[in-house]
């Protein structure tokens, strides 16, 4: 699963989830665009990888579009796109705030929306390109206090299976990667209690690790997941299993 000359972007990759992601791409060759909304943290983890620093509101369509026409510019392609950046605004939805269920859906789904228009037209010239959406459990499944953030990734499920029958024929493919519980710096600051109630409802009993998503995503993003398009796979330890 080598990447080698291989242009990859991926958005949120200055920490967690996607710099582990970003480090996963660039160990197989590619040269990777981290982009954040934090420039600074992007840059540091641009130097780790030995990668390209790019700040990125994925909210705005209009800076989506530019960026992607300048990495396009300096780099000569976008093989592939990785959707993963997102937030959180968890509480009961009898709480929830307008504002706050806007805020989710703007970053965590229209996000995804503007990504892809934005890289798709270039794609489609080059006949070839490989799009990665960072989904999650929850939205196949819901979860209580988080019906903003449910409700956006169940957006990028639905989003990512249309794409995919529609560009396929392009040669390009769209996938999801739905992450359970995944240790993150989020995570961390959970009680003990609530990670053992985690844990009794994971059958390999163990949270799963940022890597554990980036191996997926590498193996999305290589020549080994040419003929998968339209799916959604779940890196979560058994929590949910699909029929």
């Amino acid at each position: 699963m080598q990447l080698k000359d291989k242009v990859a972007l991926v958005t949120g990759a200055a920490q967690g989830i996607g710099k582990a992601i970003a480090a996963t791409l660039a160990k197989a060759g590619a040269k990777v665009v981290v982009s954040d909304v934090n420039l600074e943290l992007a840059t540091q983890t641009a130097k780790e990888i030995n990668g390209v620093p790019l700040k990125l509101n994925v909210a705005d369509l209009v800076e989506a579009e530019t960026s992607l026409k300048k990495i396009k510019e300096e780099l000569g392609n976008i093989d592939i796109l990785v959707n993963n950046a997102g937030i959180t605004k968890d509480t009961l939805f009898i709480r929830m705030k307008k504002e706050d269920w806007d805020l989710v859906l703007n970053i965590n789904l229209s996000g995804v929306f503007n990504l892809c228009k934005a890289v798709v037209p270039i794609m489609m010239k080059q006949r070839s390109g490989k799009i990665i959406n960072i989904a999650s459990i929850v939205g196949e499944m819901g979860n209580a206090g988080q019906a903003n953030y449910a409700a956006s990734k169940a957006g990028v499920i639905g989003l990512t299976k249309t794409l995919a029958r529609e560009i396929a024929s392009r040669g390009i493919t769209v996938n999801a990667i739905a992450p359970g519980f995944i240790q993150t710096a989020m995570t961390d600051k959970l009680s003990d209690d609530v990670k053992q109630k985690m844990l009794t409802q994971i059958p390999l009993a163990k949270l799963g690790q940022p890597e554990d998503v980036a191996n997926a995503c590498l193996f999305l993003a290589s020549s080994a997941a040419d003929y998968i398009t339209g799916q959604v796979i779940n890196v979560n330890g058994g929590m949910l299993m699909n029929t």
